[in-house]
Formats: structure tokens, sequence, C-alpha cells
């Protein structure tokens, strides 16, 4: 048994509330805590994202590497949906960096924020 358990993925941006409201729409979450500093969303399976301020953030430059990513998040569609997904999330804000071009199971995206994350087809 273990004293350590898994708490919380916190992604680094400029307006914390922005980039929750974001992934919260994205994902059908909600907002749970929040003040000027930190943002947390959960989804009803206990699952948390929580976004934190920093002073002269500087977002990822995928896929260059002057300023590499650090971490990024996988997302889950079925695979006969990933267009109907795609465009929500650009809709909500997400840019579009890698297309799958038929050849992956992927697409990347930037988030408002500059964090990269993909969407997998399952």
């Amino acid at each position: 048994m273990t004293l350590i358990t898994f708490g919380v993925v916190a992604l680094d941006c400029p307006d914390p509330r922005a980039l929750a409201d974001f992934y919260a729409e994205m994902l059908g979450w909600r907002v749970t805590e929040e003040d000027e500093e930190w943002v947390e969303v959960a989804g009803p399976d206990g699952r948390v994202l929580a976004f934190q301020r920093v002073a002269g953030y500087r977002p990822p430059q995928w896929p260059g590497q002057e300023v590499p990513q650090q971490a990024h998040l996988d997302f889950d569609v079925p695979r006969a949906k990933i267009d109907e997904a795609e465009r929500a999330i650009v809709a909500l804000g997400a840019r579009l960096v890698q297309h799958d071009e038929g050849k992956q199971s992927w697409r990347v995206y930037l988030d408002p924020a500059g964090h990269p994350f993909c969407l997998c087809m399952r």
C-alpha cells in the first residue's frame, strides 16, 4: 500500500478561467473550484483538470522545440464522430495543427492558451 495517490493535472496559462471554460465545455464537465490564480474542472467520474495563472506565460511551439511541449492531453473520440468533435472544439477556440491525413489515428490541436492536445480515434 502506498501513501501517495494521484491528485490532478494542472496546466499553466495566462487566464485560468478562460481555459477552464474551454475544457469544461469540450468535455461536458463543470468548474468546481476557482480563485484568481487557480481553477479546477471535474467530470462525473471524479477526474479533475486544473489551470493555474502564470505571469509571462509562453505557450509551447508545437511541433517546434524553441518552447517545447512538456506534456499534452489525449481525448478519445469514436472514429465515426471525429469530424463532428473537431467542429465542436474549433468552435470553442481550439486550432487544428496536424490532421490525421487518413494515416494516423489522431489529430493534434492547440487549446486557446497554446497547449497541444490530441483527439484520438477509437
